[in-house]
């Protein structure tokens, strides 16, 4: 088939690359001139494990095409994907700037009969919305160009999207026509084999799905967050708890781990665009309220350990930090705990000396420019340690499980660890370290 995918972000760089590997010819558009000539150079604007490779062999084989022109992609194509973003505005809701700028776009260069598939994650009824806005469109230009709209949620994770997007464990379609459904099936066929996991739904269904499945994992992780707080009062071990719940098959291991706060692209935008949503229709979101309240109040878990063992005051103290993404395999800082963290120990006083093997120049784009000058970034993981007080580990990137302890002990000031995601056994307690833990 013939695609085009507007927006090379996460998720339309790689659903285009995929699909392409599949041997369709893609067109990836964006507005951003830079990026394109990036990714024609073989240079991606994302950090996501095995991307690269296939970029490059389809880009090289001529299956995928990097442009800025929309009318190039749209002539020859036969389904259009909006992949754009939707950021948070200031309101709580879905900004949709981008999608209906898209919109416009294919409504302004569009001259031919197609469907029109959004896969942004976007709040129930955009869809229409965007069919509505690009039928008027061409009404005013008199153009006789028929367009069918459909919704197809991406469930990639960070880290593991290029797996995800080639064997994925759903595809949700949402359309009004039998022939919509069998189109996208079609597409999807090379991915599925087991034809069960296509989930055929309305419209309206298949957008509320994306955000309820992203809200219910945000859940799983501020329950369990919630419960080591108990733990740490009580003298239970939340790990221990973990295994004991996670072997219930109604309830499972994924998503039940304790730790210092969920963030990324997804969960935040997501839960609170959900609540906006809910209260747009009148109802207010006890839970979810919750869910989000946890999770702001869990990202200064680690501040609050730090304070407790050092004092308010931390003038004079340093600080080495692994870990800057908000999860291993990305380096995505959106809303990350690590920018939490170090702004507050740097309020405190503190300075900092940073590693992560792919995040630090997303960081250092992140972080406000007043903490700056605080922030030692250095290109190894052992050599954040020199001269500081304690080791904080925010994300548990493999490199960082099982690391030479001896080492710590020559290189940091003082022996102290906060293992802000409960990688470390408490038998290094026995090597003379202090070790400070969430819920355990």
């Amino acid at each position: 088939m013939k695609i085009t995918v507007i927006g090379t972000g996460y998720v339309g760089l790689v659903t285009g690359a995929c699909f392409s590997k599949m041997g369709n010819k893609v067109y990836c558009v964006d507005i951003d001139e830079e990026k394109i000539n990036g990714l024609n150079n073989n240079i991606l604007p994302i950090f996501e494990p095995n991307l690269d490779t296939i970029v490059k062999t389809s880009h090289d084989r001529g299956d995928l095409i990097f442009t800025t022109s929309i009318r190039e992609a749209l002539d020859d194509t036969d389904i259009v994907f909006i992949a754009v973003g939707t950021p948070l505005g200031e309101d709580g809701s879905a900004n949709l700037d981008y999608i209906y700028a898209a919109a416009d776009d294919i409504a302004d260069n569009i001259t031919h009969d197609s469907l029109i598939v959004i896969k942004s994650t976007v709040p129930v009824g955009t869809c229409f919305d965007v069919r509505d806005r690009i039928e008027s469109a061409l009404n005013k230009r008199g153009c006789d160009v028929e367009i069918d709209i459909a919704s197809n949620p991406e469930f990639l994770k960070e880290g593991n999207a290029v797996n995800d997007c080639m064997h994925p464990d759903r595809v949700v379609i949402g359309a009004e026509k039998a022939e919509v459904f069998e189109r996208l099936k079609d597409l999807y066929s090379s991915f599925v084999q087991n034809h069960d996991r296509f989930v055929l739904m309305d419209v309206k269904s298949s957008e509320m799905t994306k955000y309820v499945a992203n809200a219910m994992l945000a859940t799983k992780i501020s329950f369990m967050n919630e419960m080591s707080h108990i733990c740490e009062a009580t003298g239970a071990n939340i790990q221990k708890v973990r295994l004991g719940i996670g072997s219930d098959k109604r309830i499972g291991y994924d998503f039940i781990y304790a730790g210092c706060g969920y963030g990324g692209s997804c969960f935040p935008k997501d839960v609170q665009s959900l609540i906006n949503t809910a209260k747009q229709h009148g109802y207010e979101p006890r839970i979810l309220a919750d869910v989000e309240e946890v999770n702001r109040e869990q990202k200064m878990v680690l501040v609050n350990k730090v304070i407790d063992r050092f004092g308010e005051d931390l003038s004079g103290l340093s600080f080495a930090i692994w870990g800057l993404s908000f999860k291993p395999y990305t380096d995505d800082v959106r809303e990350a705990t690590s920018l939490v963290v170090v702004r507050q120990l740097i309020e405190k006083g503190a300075s900092i000396k940073a590693y992560d093997s792919h995040a630090i120049d997303e960081f250092r784009r992140a972080v406000d420019n007043e903490y700056l000058d605080s922030i030692e970034f250095v290109d190894s993981r052992y050599g954040a340690l020199d001269g500081c007080d304690a080791l904080i580990l925010i994300t548990e990137w493999k490199e960082f499980r099982n690391p030479d302890f001896s080492i710590l002990s020559e290189r940091l000031n003082q022996k102290v660890i906060f293992d802000g995601r409960n990688i470390y056994d408490k038998k290094i307690i026995d090597l003379g370290f202090e070790l400070y833990q969430i819920g355990c």
